[in-house]
């Protein structure tokens, strides 16, 4: 009987040994994997056509070349199935497939089989995207992605009259005007926007979400790091990330495009830093770019990595040398806007400069600004290496609203909460103006902001203003109060609240005031800043005034304006 027990737990052990011997065997095998990215020579021979843009393309991405005059391009024909078939036959795991580079990317533990892979006539090239030792290390700095601290002490919030109560979102909202845009029913209807992220942690389950489900905007999640996996586990970055654009809570918090759709994409890995995750992105904007997204925002910037060896330097950053760059460029001459991050090396000693693909020239590069509209330390500054104006515009990005995953509201810090505030407020824009193209949008949106006139390495062209910019677009004129004495009033007739618009050739301080009828002042404001360019005052709070005949006067610098308002109710 001993005996037996004996050999029964002698048996035990040695299972238990094995198990664990086969658990390390495995563990070492997986941390020896390798990654690549493999080049093909060409796409002869293709099943696709550019005549047949259907087989590969949805129809709202052929709708969005057509009405913006884009052709179909070789570029846009898949990569060979043949090619890639032959790849997979050698045991090689495909990973992600780029039609754009025309490459696939692959995992193997087999260091033979590359030479193997070489040897087929239709590679041109194969580059080490990870290694396979992944446990040394050089890196120094911050992770790629544009955040870098949240805290959840909540402050009191400035309740406004209009379409909706933003909560604690009301002063990044405001600072952009893009609640003008949401008081006349452009609120992201009917546009899609890709959000290309690390993780969308709890998206599936928090309030702040629930609209977007109930509504069926969220058209599809896709992970590019591991593919089939479920973004709704990964990191809760690209779920702060979508609550600036998405949330839709009254009295808590609002987005910048509540009514907008979404695709949400995992192209970055968010436990290291290696080049593959570039590769990942230009395959998360060719997926976008196939099912029509109208607008990508990523929140996410390329510079140094775990391996020194795949390091960007700052000559790098000319829009033309790093693939997520390049990538970042042929999605916006596929007709969409894309938005990125200018990161968050602005303090750092090593790098201040914007990193990739915030250095592409056709994208939209967000810095970011305090509460009230100064520049954050940590915004990554410009101009590009081959002396270009960056970052393109700033929000708010120290103390911005943003959802939790303990299902509440908090502040976060970082440009990538700047950028996809700026993100949904593009997709109201271009709600509101569908005729114009992806680049006259841009061009617009820069017109419409604070330092237009002189830009900076800081800013950029400001702080854009979004009722600016739909009112040029609209043709309106924008008066010049010093040189025709003259500013707009929108609405008037007003209910509770109107805007003050004009252009300004200097930057002296305005007063004003609003009057009734019998000449008691009932509403002013005193030493208002304003810019060279376009200015813009919103004036609110104004329910409690009974309806009639009221007199605006605006006073700056010796020139005095009068104008004559109507509240209807």
């Amino acid at each position: 009987m001993e005996n037996k027990f004996y050999s029964m737990f002698q048996k035990k052990i040695s299972l238990i040994l094995f198990l664990v011997l086969l658990s390390n065997i495995f563990a070492f095998s997986q941390n020896n994997s390798s990654k690549h990215r493999i080049v093909f020579t060409d796409k002869n021979n293709s099943p696709y056509s550019i005549s047949k843009p259907s087989d590969f393309l949805s129809q709202k991405a052929i709708d969005r070349r057509s009405k913006q005059k884009i052709s179909i391009e070789n570029n846009d024909l898949p990569v060979n199935p043949a090619y890639v078939d032959s790849i997979k036959s050698t045991g090689v795991k495909i990973l992600n497939k780029s039609k754009w580079f025309n490459s696939v990317t692959i995992e193997t533990s087999d260091s033979l089989v590359i030479d193997k892979i070489l040897l087929f006539p239709f590679v041109l090239k194969v580059e080490n995207v990870v290694p396979k030792d992944k446990s040394k290390s050089s890196r120094k700095g911050t992770k790629s992605i544009n955040s870098i601290s949240c805290e959840d002490n909540l402050s009191e919030t400035t309740k406004d009259i209009n379409s909706y109560d933003y909560g604690y979102s009301y002063n990044q909202t405001k600072m952009i005007a893009i609640n003008a845009l949401h008081d006349l029913n452009y609120r992201g209807k009917g546009m899609t926007i890709a959000v290309l992220d690390a993780g969308f942690y709890k998206v599936d389950t928090l309030d702040v979400f629930e609209s977007l489900w109930a509504n069926n905007q969220i058209l599809g999640t896709v992970d590019f790091v591991n593919p089939g996996g479920n973004v709704f586990k990964k990191s809760t970055h690209g779920m702060m990330v979508l609550s600036t654009m998405a949330a839709n809570i009254p009295s808590q918090m609002i987005g910048t495009a509540p009514e907008a759709n979404y695709w949400l994409l995992r192209s970055e890995d968010a436990k290291s830093e290696y080049i593959i995750e570039e590769g990942n992105w230009a395959a998360a904007a060719e997926f976008a770019d196939s099912v029509g997204a109208d607008i990508i925002n990523s929140s996410l910037s390329y510079t140094t990595f775990d391996d020194s060896t795949q390091n960007h330097s700052y000559l790098d950053m000319d829009g033309n040398t790093a693939l997520v760059s390049k990538a970042a460029d042929i999605a916006a001459s596929k007709g969409i806007i894309v938005v990125v991050s200018a990161g968050n090396s602005g303090n750092s000693t090593s790098w201040q400069y914007v990193g990739a693909p915030s250095d592409a020239d056709s994208v939209l590069t967000i810095g970011a600004v305090d509460y009230s509209g100064k520049y954050a330390s940590f915004s990554s500054i410009g101009p590009t290496s081959d002396d270009r104006i960056k970052p393109t515009i700033a929000s708010q990005g120290l103390g911005t609203a943003i959802a939790v995953a303990g299902n509440t509201i908090s502040f976060g810090n970082g440009t990538s909460f700047s950028s996809p505030i700026i993100a949904g407020a593009v997709a109201c824009l271009w709600q509101a103006n569908p005729e114009l193209n992806n680049m006259e949008i841009i061009e617009y949106i820069k017109k419409s902001s604070s330092i237009f006139s002189n830009p900076d390495n800081f800013l950029g062209y400001g702080i854009p203003n979004f009722a600016i910019a739909n009112l040029i677009i609209k043709g309106n004129k924008i008066d010049n109060f010093d040189i025709d004495n003259s500013v707009s009033v929108l609405p008037n007739p007003f209910s509770n609240s109107f805007y003050i618009i004009f252009s300004s050739n200097d930057t002296h301080t305005v007063n004003v005031e609003l009057f009734d009828i019998s000449g008691k002042r009932i509403f002013h404001r005193e030493n208002l800043s304003r810019n060279l360019g376009y200015n813009y005052f919103y004036v609110n709070d104004l329910s409690i005034f009974s309806k009639g005949f009221y007199f605006l006067r605006l006073s700056s610098n010796g020139n005095v304006f009068t104008k004559k308002l109507i509240k209807f109710e």
